[in-house]
């Protein structure tokens, strides 16, 4: 397994985060006890959940993948120090958690404290903000003009995360995080968060969480190169665009308990002609090297300059071995060359 230093932390994570936003629905107990044991096994160190899992995020399943995390941990508190364990506060916007609330000092404070009972520990390693809580061009909002910038009252953002790095600083300072950290934001966020832990002294952002992958990399160049440039550690999530890069859903298909058999909050958004076109084609050229879809779709993930810890999630494991190994095959430059040409040919399927 290789190692990568997790922004300005000092931490050493492996290159592979295990996703867990399966946990609590689509897979039980057991199974996240056989993906937890397997990931340690391969050398995995890097665990990532969310209060808001398991997903589709609803009341009924808040807090139950971090509960199953507790659970294990519960069992087996001597393994604690193998993991680097990293959850998140959800944003606004979610009626059952926190009556939809922003992110605030308070609540991040009010959901640290909720995240360790669940998880059965005395410490987060690193504590993420979900998602900001000014409108962010995420989840199908990055074409031109969906929302405007100039509608965000930027002073007004500015004292909210002020707010609430005061409050990730209360938490570093009980020892009930070590680290915190983005997802889902901006150049923008990244800057603005560092100006303000820089002029207040208070916690420095170390890392971000954006969604990445072979039908969507709207994150390269101008958001990675910052975080290059600002040891800000890039964690890739749905690397596999959901599961579509697969190609389990080509043609239409709808195997039986997969992601997309279930009532999703923002409909089935990457699933668009073009992307079924990009998907084929990348099958196609997953075939000639002789590898599955999934594989040349995480290999290259891996091999972008500026990914620190590409985060997978799989509901089997067959599927996590099958992802797992994509780690260890690195591409060609000429399988490389060739996927700058499908690249080009589809540069934004959704």
């Amino acid at each position: 397994m290789e190692f990568s230093t997790l922004g300005s932390s000092g931490v050493s994570v492996s290159r592979i985060c295990l996703g867990s936003m399966t946990w609590g629905l689509q897979n039980n107990q057991q199974d996240a006890n056989q993906q937890i044991e397997h990931a340690l096994q391969q050398g995995i160190n890097f665990i990532d959940t969310a209060e808001m899992y398991a997903v589709p995020p609803s009341p009924d399943t808040y807090g139950k993948t971090e509960t199953i995390i507790g659970n294990w941990l519960g069992k087996n508190p001597n393994r604690r120090k193998e993991i680097i364990l990293a959850s998140k506060i959800a944003g606004p916007g979610l009626d059952w958690v926190r009556n939809g609330g922003p992110i605030t000092g308070q609540a991040v404070v009010q959901a640290v404290d909720a995240s360790l009972k669940r998880l059965q520990t005395d410490y987060i390693d690193l504590f993420q903000l979900h998602w900001p809580n000014r409108t962010s061009p995420h989840f199908g909002k990055q074409w031109p003009n969906q929302f405007k910038f100039s509608d965000v009252d930027a002073t007004d953002q500015s004292a909210q995360m002020l707010d609430i790095l005061r409050g990730l600083q209360h938490c570093i300072d009980a020892g009930k995080i070590r680290f915190c950290g983005l997802s889902d934001d901006t150049t923008w966020g990244i800057n603005t968060y560092l100006k303000l832990s820089k002029q207040y002294d208070l916690p420095r952002m170390v890392s971000i969480q954006n969604e990445f992958n072979l039908l969507h990399t709207k994150d390269w160049p101008y958001l990675i190169e910052n975080c290059v440039h600002e040891e800000i550690a890039y964690l890739p999530w749905s690397p596999l665009a959901g599961g579509m890069l697969s190609g389990k859903y080509l043609n239409g298909a709808r195997p039986q308990g997969s992601r997309w058999t279930l009532t999703q909050r923002n409909g089935l958004l990457r699933d668009t002609k073009t992307a079924e076109q990009a998907i084929a084609a990348c099958a196609e050229l997953a075939k000639q090297y002789s590898l599955t879809p999934a594989q040349l779709a995480l290999a290259w993930c891996n091999q972008v300059d500026g990914v620190t810890s590409t985060i997978i999630g799989a509901t089997n494991m067959e599927q996590l071995k099958e992802n797992i190994q994509a780690f260890s095959n690195p591409l060609s430059v000429q399988a490389l060359s060739d996927i700058d040409s499908l690249l080009k040919r589809y540069p934004a399927p959704f």
